[in-house]
């Protein structure tokens, strides 16, 4: 990696991810090899940028993991690139519990040594934008604010901003995007990318890079993306099982209804011996064979409820495999999916794989949102520790499960949560692996010892 920066706002609705996304395909046209990544747990921006882009991208969370690993990930994930592009999260400062800078932005910023790129929203302000971007490079000692890029300004008034900023604020102004009326990023496209969107996105994506390449002042961020510290950082470790020359295949959905991934959690996986296997519970009839355990993320099984449930070959294997002792890992959507019923977005209610003996209905609202810590339970069978996770959903189940406490940081706010046994860990939360490698370490092991209980069986 030659370099970096890090593209941040004042706060959500400033125009980040239009301009991300706009400066990314730009960059892309000019054939410079990207690594981009989300700050926090998001996985609709790097599941967009890396589909309808085109560049590979990861997360970077400061909740999740310890600084000394988001260091080792950001140069891991990038050493092969030009450049790395980060998109922030929120407010540049805004960060867990509403109080603290902890898991914000600027906080991944400060561990990685990251220079920030200001995007200031200037619309209905002039000379005010000049105290407003001063607010942000004083609050911390070190802000890594090294640039700004303004938007919704005019060719007109652009060149005299630019002028009062730069001689009045030790910050330089890396380009402006005018007002682009009939090209937004709407929710749901970062929320929905569905295969008959993204042809419109992509025309849209394009207006976006034909703008910025006339606007956006490359020179200038260029150098402030070559003018950064090397980054320093050991691997961190992870615990291996006793594989014993033994293969551990796991099964993991992926198809349209699955589609959340933390990428790096296979990075993990396959490094403790584990090699993923690809099914879809939509389109496939059977499971595939020769596997020792079953993963289920996150994604839009309402979206797809029909279809799931139509295909009883698969929801009747998934059924019979967890029942007869196979580990299985599911989270959020996967989850959902192994209730006994599930309601679509229309409020019609299909069987689902039958595992979990309750039923998940649509919200108005946000329930649980937000990061957790999980806490009090075992993991297939194993004492694992606090485990770093997160919740988003709208759906909701009546059989939400025991096992673990959930903990709100920085709040007094808890609630029970996942089915855990020796076979099963399923709930909401999403996990990130490197924050806890401890639990897949139990999932592999679990996984290796059915493979050999599976085969003495086949020898008797």
């Amino acid at each position: 990696m030659k370099g970096r920066f890090l593209l941040t706002a004042p706060s959500s609705g400033s125009g980040k991810t239009m301009i991300t996304c706009g400066i990314l395909q730009a960059l892309m046209r000019k054939g410079i090899r990207l690594a981009s990544f989300k700050c926090g747990p998001d996985y609709i921006d790097p599941m967009f940028h890396s589909r309808v882009i085109g560049s590979r991208s990861r997360n970077l969370d400061t909740f999740f993991a310890g600084r000394d690993t988001v260091r080792w990930l950001l140069e891991e994930n990038s050493k092969d690139c030009d450049l790395a592009v980060l998109e922030g999260v929120m407010g540049y400062y805004d960060g867990i519990g509403g109080t603290t800078v902890r898991a914000s932005a600027w906080d991944v910023a400060d561990a990685t040594d990251t220079p920030a790129v200001f995007i200031v929203n200037c619309k209905g302000m002039s000379v005010s934008v000049v105290p407003y971007i001063k607010g942000f490079l004083e609050y911390k000692e070190n802000s890594h604010i090294k640039g700004v890029i303004l938007n919704r300004v005019s060719p007109m008034l652009y060149p005299r901003l630019k002028g009062l900023i730069e001689s009045s604020l030790p910050v330089k102004v890396a380009g402006y995007v005018p007002e682009l009326k009939d090209c937004a990023l709407e929710s749901r496209h970062l929320g929905l990318v569905l295969p008959e969107e993204i042809p419109d996105l992509r025309r849209q994506l394009d207006i976006l890079a034909d703008t910025m390449e006339k606007t956006i002042d490359w020179d200038t961020l260029f150098w402030i993306a070559g003018h950064v510290s090397r980054i320093k950082a050991k691997e961190p470790e992870i615990p291996m099982p006793s594989l014993e020359g033994a293969k551990i295949c796991v099964g993991v959905a992926r198809d349209e209804a699955f589609c959340f991934f933390y990428e790096d959690n296979f990075r993990v996986l396959r490094k403790m011996g584990v090699e993923p296997v690809w099914f879809s519970p939509i389109h496939d009839e059977k499971l595939p064979e020769d596997i020792q355990g079953l993963m289920f993320h996150g994604g839009y099984p309402e979206l797809y409820a029909k279809e799931l449930s139509d295909n009883t070959g698969m929801r009747c294997a998934v059924r019979k495999k967890i029942q007869g002792g196979m580990p299985c890992m599911a989270e959020c959507g996967g989850f959902m999916y192994l209730h006994k019923s599930m309601e679509d977005m229309e409020g019609t209610f299909y069987e689902m794989a039958g595992v979990i003996p309750g039923t998940v209905v649509k919200k108005d609202k946000l329930g649980r949102f937000g990061y957790i810590t999980l806490e009090g339970g075992r993991v297939f069978g194993k004492d694992t520790g606090p485990i770093p996770a997160h919740e988003f959903h709208y759906f909701d189940s009546d059989c939400c499960g025991e096992s673990f406490t959930a903990r709100k940081p920085e709040s007094s706010r808890s609630w029970k949560c996942i089915h855990s046994d020796k076979n099963l860990f399923a709930g909401y939360p999403h996990l990130y692996f490197y924050g806890n490698p401890a639990v897949p370490l139990a999932f592999t092991e679990a996984c290796l010892a059915y493979g050999k209980q599976c085969k003495r069986m086949e020898e008797l």
